[in-house]
Formats: C-alpha cells, structure tokens, sequence
C-alpha cells in the first residue's frame, strides 16, 4: 500500500490506456482507490463508472478527500486532476493489481463458470477443502460466490455474482494475509466480458456447462458472444477440469488445450473423474465415483439430481489438490447451499415446496426433469417470473419449460425493473398456454407464493424458482427489499399447520364437551 501516484500513472501509460491527463503532483502518496463516492478518504484515487455515473457522485468524492479522478469522460467544474482512458473497465483490474501488489500472492485460486451449477460446485469445493484444511490444521478456505464471500475474516452478502475488479482484488489480497491457502471464485461471463478477473492467474479453472442464456443489448448479444465470454476463462487457467457430458464439449476442450493440464470429470466412459449408479435412496441422492485413485459412493445432503455433475466438479478438483477421500465423502455428504434445492413441507397435508435459482434454460430443464424422477406421482404447481430490461430468450424457454411440465403456474414479479410485469408475463404465458396448462399472474411475488401453495392440494410438490436467496428486488432504476422466497414458504406454511392445528384442538373441545 502506499503507492505513489505516478506508478498508477505508469501502469496505465504502459498499458496504451492514457488520453489525456492533468495530474501534475505525481509524488503525492496513494491510500485508497475506489468508485464508491462514499468510500472515498483522504489520498483516494477515485474511478468514474457506470452507466448510471453522476457528476454528483465525482463532487462528493472530491469533498471527501480524493486527491484524482480516473475516467473516460472529462468534468467540468470539478477541481480535481484527472486522468482519461480509453477503456475504464480494461484500468481498473490493472489499477487493483498495482494497488493490491498481487504480483506477490501467493493464493491458489479456482475459478468456476458455466451456464448452471456455479454456486453449489463452489460451495461443494470449499467444503471439500475446508475439511481437508482442518485436518491438517490450517485455516478454511475462501469463497467468492454470488450468495457469499469469504476473504479469510469475514462473511460477506454478495449483491453480484463477480464482483468488480477492484473487489475481487482486495478479497483475494486479505485471504492472503490471512495465510489463507485457496479460494474458490464463482465466473460469470459477464466477468470474463468486462474485465474483472483480468489479470487473475487461476490456478485451477472449471467449465461445467453451456447453453443459450445472457441474451441481449446490454448482456451478450448472441450465442457465441456469451460462449466465447466464458471459453476466455482458460487463457488465464493453468489446470482445466472439464465435463465431457456437457453441450459442445468438444469445442470446450479443445479450447482448454490452452492450458498445461487437463482433467475431465462426467458420466460417460473415459472420464477421468467418472460418476455412476446414481440412485435416490430414502429421499437421499447417493452416486458412485471412480478414478485412478479411488473408488467409492457419495451421499449429497441436497436434492436435485443435476447436483451429481455439480459433485463431480468438485470431486475433479479435490482430485487435483490430492484431497484424500475421506475429506470429499465428508465434504459432499454435510452441504446445503441457501437457495438452492431447499426443501419445506407442510403437516397439514402432503404438500412439498422447493425453494431454487433456477432461471435459464439449462436450470429449468434439468430441476424439472429431476423433481419429475423424485416425485413421479405429484403434481407440480410452478411460481417463477423472469428479469426485465435483458435475457429475453427465458421468456420462451421458460415458460416452454414450464407448462410441459406443470399443472399449474404462478407468474410474478423477478427483477422487473423498468418493464411492465404484466407484459412481461404475458410473453412468458403464451408459451405456457401451448401446452394447454392454465396461468395466473399475481404482481406481488409474495402473494403468488402464498396462492400456489394454500391452493394446492395433497400430494403436490411447488416449485419457488428465480430468486432462490435474493433479498431484493431490482425494480425501476433501483432495489426493493424482499423477504427472500424461503422466508416466505416458512411462514406460509407455519400458518398453514397452525391453522390447521387450532381446528383440531377447536374439534377436539366440541366433541369432548
């Protein structure tokens, strides 16, 4: 820390990004970089981004203490020296490393990306880790995902998958004070496409699997932009662990032939990682897993039988830190992941809910083809909603998805943002109605909840699907509170016992009378 101001100048100017600047007081000291106005302190480097960026935002950082500003458009009426670049997002990761002096670190990081599955195969891998680490007495590992992050000293709610450059720098930096030895990094394309893990050499890199998603002006503009977003992730990885069952699995590793290693993890033959004999087994999923090392069968506290890919991921990996496999059994066997698969049930009568994520395509096709396998008796009653402003293609794959598989549906709100939910929700419900299943569209997602579930009779299982454990909602330009869908199943269903519980004991009175 405690840079000088001209070795960010430096960095940048070697790096051809410099347009124009007015710093003069290149030996003025360097505390602290950041582009939140209300982080800035005394000898901050401030970075104007966005494209929601304020004039305001640049004021108050000055107020506060910044002593430059780093951004691609000039302002006027604002006393600070300024240094203009080309491309804001390809300064900041440069500016994070000199900041964070990472040249110097030594933390094995994994990267994990793919269409589906990156939370629960980051969590599966730093339990495996984390019970290894134990049992040789060093520290658990870090995590960064998009429900959590650990840097070593806190946990932390994450508000995005990736976070930005400067973020993801800094938690990387305290992991490694904290004689953390790994963390693991959810990737999301949008990461790979905007530079914030730009410059990140990862030790390990996972590709799980691709289909469409991501879709639009302001995401990827067709498949192969959002597909090459993610392949990127090998040029910065030196062991690779692919899953041969996935789409395009050959295009994926071939691509991973950019890197030293490589390791393959699936159910078809040949995989180096091979998985088998999958089976739900007193409500548990149970599955075997060979190698060349071992042989043995896993357990997974978490339903879904789409978690199996995700467990092999996993597997693939502790396979490459030489994790005995006492520590992957453990590991697997004790881990839930919040949002994911989270499974209620009510006393009153037969009624199972699932609380998950999913919302793409790929999610969607797989929790149904499993929750169909595990429950091929029951109804399935489906409340989802689906983002405004981009992914425009989920409104026909899911709701496609959808009304094959369901009875009924709820649609509601999901991040509207600045579109109308009703619209929204009859472009998905066009597609619902093909299959000649019934929808109803109720705007506060609560009460979609709440209606699915007290309308359901015995022997049905509903589907909360999109938010998993968001507690916000993006609506206009900016967040609404949200309760998260788990909180609202448990009470939902509490009241639906306790009601059910005060007529019996009502019941019980009159007739003992």
């Amino acid at each position: 820390m405690g840079k000088l101001l001209e070795e960010y100048v430096d960095v940048l100017s070697k790096a051809g990004l410099i347009r124009m600047s007015s710093v003069c007081e290149e030996k003025q000291e360097i505390e602290n970089i950041t582009y939140h106005s209300q982080r800035v302190v005394k000898n901050t480097i401030f970075i104007c981004k966005g494209a929601g960026f304020k004039k305001e935002y640049l004021q108050e950082a000055a107020r506060w203490g910044a002593v430059c500003y780093i951004s691609e458009k000039y302002y006027a009426g604002v006393h600070l020296p300024y240094i203009l670049v080309s491309d804001i997002r390809e300064a900041m990761p440069l500016l994070a490393r000199e900041f964070y002096d990472f040249d110097n670190i030594s933390l094995r990081t994994i990267g994990i990306t793919g269409t589906k599955g990156k939370t629960t195969t980051t969590y599966y891998v730093k339990a495996i880790l984390d019970e290894y680490m134990v049992s040789l007495k060093k520290k658990k590992t870090a995590m960064i995902s998009s429900i959590k992050t650990y840097d070593g000293v806190r946990f932390a709610e994450s508000v995005m998958t990736t976070p930005e450059a400067l973020e993801v720098y800094r938690y990387m930096h305290t992991a490694e004070e904290n004689d953390i030895s790994h963390m693991t990094v959810e990737v999301s394309s949008q990461a790979l496409k905007y530079n914030r893990v730009k410059g990140i050499s990862f030790d390990t890199g996972v590709f799980l699997n691709i289909s469409e998603d991501h879709i639009s002006p302001v995401e990827h503009k067709d498949f192969d932009d959002y597909f090459h977003a993610k392949l990127s992730l090998f040029e910065q990885t030196g062991y690779a662990c692919v899953n041969v069952d996935s789409d395009y699995a050959d295009v994926i590793l071939k691509e991973a032939g950019k890197c030293k290693n490589i390791l393959t993890f699936g159910m078809k033959e040949g995989a180096d990682i091979r998985g088998s004999n999958v089976k739900v087994e007193n409500g548990k999923i149970s599955f075997e897993v060979s190698c060349d090392r071992f042989w043995t069968k896993i357990q997974l506290a978490m339903d879904g039988l789409f978690n199996v890919e995700n467990a092999l991921a996993a597997i693939c990996v502790a396979y490459r830190y030489h994790v005995p496999v006492r520590y992957i059994v453990k590991g697997l066997e004790n881990t839930v992941v919040e949002g994911r698969m989270e499974k209620y049930r009510s006393r009153r009568n037969n009624i199972s809910v699932i609380v998950d994520y999913a919302h793409n395509y790929l999610s969607f096709k797989r929790l149904y083809e499993s929750v169909r396998l595990e429950y091929p008796d029951s109804s399935i009653i489906s409340v989802f909603g689906c983002p405004g402003d981009k992914a425009y293609n989920r409104r026909r794959e899911l709701g496609t998805i959808a009304g094959y598989f369901s009875d009924k549906v709820y649609l509601s709100t999901d991040d509207p943002g600045t579109e109308s939910p009703e619209q929204m929700s009859k472009e998905i419900g066009q597609y619902i109605e093909q299959s000649g299943v019934g929808y109803e569209f109720i705007e506060n997602r609560e009460m979609a909840i709440r209606t699915a579930i007290g309308k359901s009779k015995d022997n049905t299982v509903v589907l909360v699907l999109g938010k998993g454990n968001e507690k916000y909602q993006k609506c206009g330009q900016g967040l609404c509170f949200y309760q998260t869908d788990s909180v609202i199943v448990q009470k939902c269903l509490q009241e639906m016992d306790s009601r059910y519980d005060n007529a019996g004991e009502a019941f019980l009175k009159d007739n003992w009378a």
